[in-house]
């Protein structure tokens, strides 16, 4: 749940923003990013110890960050996340759709069609492509108002395939479109961008094997990336990157040159 010191120093005192799936892994890293570059962070994930443990971490290091619980895959549980974010912040200028699952502790084989019920469907594209939407949509009128920034934690799975299952595949593929779309929607008032993440050293349900062997015998850099170097892409297109919009950042280590 720690991230090592981040390279890149941003000031954003005075902003407000909404990370889902911030317990752990990337969302962790970059709720901690803002934090600690002065911005008042609500951190979304289920309810539970790994959120209370994250938000009691941030606070003892003294972040301004808030709790809002809550299962994105419910269209009903993500606007009440949106609302509780609102009334906490008093608005909000970056919108982080971050939360996502594989929903399999395994790879499932593309050929393995039977493994993908319509129930796994149905939870995947929820979790992984509506929530993003929904969240999206809950807080258009705010992001407007502030000439905000969205960023969606898509996967290089989306253009490369090979990820956890044809349906998470499928569902951050989604998510590219949607990103390039709500770009399209969404100005010029509020920039929508995405990261497409290679490797990352975290706790995420579906196991690869070792990561830090493929890594040396597949990514130029030879190395697992970690989550405060996504979280740092992350900032950068919430708080910079003011010319840049429907954009798919991947990191990767060059994994794909």
């Amino acid at each position: 749940m720690t991230s090592s010191n981040p390279l890149i120093q941003f000031q954003l005192k005075g902003r407000r923003a909404l990370v889902t799936g911030g317990a752990a892994g990337i969302g962790f890293a970059t709720a901690q990013l803002l934090g600690q570059s002065g911005a008042h962070v609500v951190i979304n994930d289920l309810p539970g110890t790994a959120l209370d443990n994250s938000i009691a971490v941030l606070r003892d290091n003294g972040l301004r960050v808030e709790p809002a619980p809550g299962d994105l895959g419910n269209p009903v549980a993500a606007a009440g996340v949106a609302s509780h974010a609102l009334s906490v912040l008093g608005g909000i200028d970056y919108l982080i759709n971050n939360v996502g699952t594989p929903g399999t502790r395994t790879p499932i084989a593309a050929s393995d069609l039977d493994a993908l019920s319509d129930s796994f469907w149905d939870k995947i594209l929820r979790v992984n492509l509506l929530s993003a939407f929904w969240m999206t949509k809950a807080l258009k009128t705010e992001l407007v108002a502030a000439r905000g920034a969205i960023v969606n934690t898509v996967s290089v799975a989306a253009f490369a395939g090979g990820g956890s299952s044809i349906a998470y595949v499928t569902a951050k593929a989604g998510l590219v479109g949607l990103t390039r779309e709500l770009a399209r929607g969404m100005a010029p008032h509020v920039r929508v961008n995405g990261i497409a993440p290679g490797l990352v050293n975290s706790t995420w349900e579906c196991s690869f094997g070792d990561t830090e062997v493929l890594a040396k015998q597949t990514i130029p850099l030879q190395c697992v990336g970690q989550p405060v170097d996504y979280a740092e892409a992350i900032a950068y297109l919430c708080a910079g990157a003011k010319y840049v919009t429907g954009e798919i950042l991947e990191i990767s280590g060059g994994a794909h040159l």
